[in-house]
């Protein structure tokens, strides 16, 4: 299978995982990518690569960095906009950018799949 194939599979993957995660609550690039049986890098990849239209239907902001923070290498207004949208669905991120009280705002993505992104 190409390589454009496989990572168009996985994106459309991270969009329907990103799409089920309930409102007050987030999850991690990390726990995506475990249950997907992928790289972390690629849900970040897919999610900072979405367009307009995407970005607006999807609730991007519900994923996080490790340790339940907004990632570090984020643009400045990007990581913003995603702290007054966590905020706003009731969830404290402080001054560093980690969640509060996490675990009362954790969602599983689910088990880890053994997934084989290069067959069909």
């Amino acid at each position: 299978m190409a390589k454009s194939n496989v990572f168009a599979r996985i994106r459309e993957e991270v969009i329907r995982l990103v799409a089920l995660i309930p409102e007050g609550r987030f999850t991690t690039y990390g726990s995506i990518a475990l249950h997907m049986n992928c790289n972390p890098r690629h849900v970040a990849k897919t999610l900072s690569g979405l367009s307009a239209e995407e970005s607006a239907r999807l609730p991007w902001h519900r994923v996080v960095a490790a340790e339940g923070r907004i990632s570090r290498s984020m643009e400045p207004e990007l990581a913003e906009r995603q702290r007054k949208l966590l905020e706003k669905e009731g969830m404290k991120v402080n001054a560093r950018g980690f969640i509060q009280e996490s675990d009362d705002h954790f969602h599983v993505v689910g088990i880890r799949r053994e997934i084989r992104w290069d067959e069909n």
